[in-house]
């Protein structure tokens, strides 16, 4: 947030990233920086929204990834902030939206640029880049099958052992994340943590290509073949 009004971070009452990198902030009338903005209309405040991307299991560390966006931020008019609020309740239905105009206001932040960071590093991301992306086919069915494969399938996840590098196979192993290149998995040591990628043979969209890929992983291509 801006040094010059409040060094310290704030919670939004709802925030919404639209697919263009635009983000949505709903924070009470009162609230300072809602105050600092009106105040300075034809001075856009430069800010970062900081999403943290949490793990679907238990975890020491439950940060898998971070996400920064930092632009500029501008109070909506309440008319076209409650035009947004539709357009956001056709993603997401939030009845905190009802409270644009009664004690909640809109402000909006256009990105000026998009850093993302996990195991792998922090890489910057091109707005059109970022804009242009596709949702990952299984990114609203991950969480659930992450959980389940935790609690039902501890032994399937002992099997990917043999894919680690030898100074990594003394850890415990959890599932942590799936996507359309591969499973990821964390590994928690006694000192440290470790995330690993194993990579599919091929970037994946269909369950039937999902199933073949995991049961290659864990050592069944007679399986595999079958599906």
């Amino acid at each position: 947030m801006p040094a010059a009004t409040d060094p310290e971070r704030v919670a939004p009452l709802l925030h919404h990233v639209h697919d263009d990198g635009v983000v949505s902030l709903l924070l009470p009338d009162e609230h300072a920086l809602v105050t600092f903005v009106r105040a300075a209309p034809h001075h856009p405040v430069t800010t970062m929204v900081e999403l943290t991307d949490l793990a679907p299991v238990p975890l020491r560390e439950p940060v898998r990834g971070l996400l920064w966006i930092t632009g500029r931020l501008s109070a909506v008019d309440p008319s076209a902030a409650r035009d947004v609020a539709v357009d956001i309740s056709c993603v997401r239905a939030d009845p905190r939206l009802l409270d644009i105009g009664h004690g909640a206001t809109m402000l909006q932040l256009a990105p000026l640029s998009i850093v993302v960071a996990d195991a792998d590093g922090t890489h910057s991301v091109p707005t059109p880049a970022y804009r242009d992306a596709e949702p990952d086919p299984f990114c609203h069915e991950e969480a659930r099958w992450l959980r389940h494969l935790e609690v039902s399938h501890a032994d399937v996840v002992h099997t990917l052992w043999r894919h680690l590098p030898a100074h990594l196979r003394g850890g415990h192993l959890r599932p942590l994340g799936l996507d359309r290149y591969g499973l990821r998995l964390r590994v928690e040591s006694l000192d440290d943590d470790h995330d690993v990628r194993l990579a599919f043979s091929r970037p994946i969209d269909t369950l039937t290509e999902l199933s073949a890929e995991l049961r290659r992983l864990v050592g069944c291509p007679f399986l595999a073949h079958r599906t």
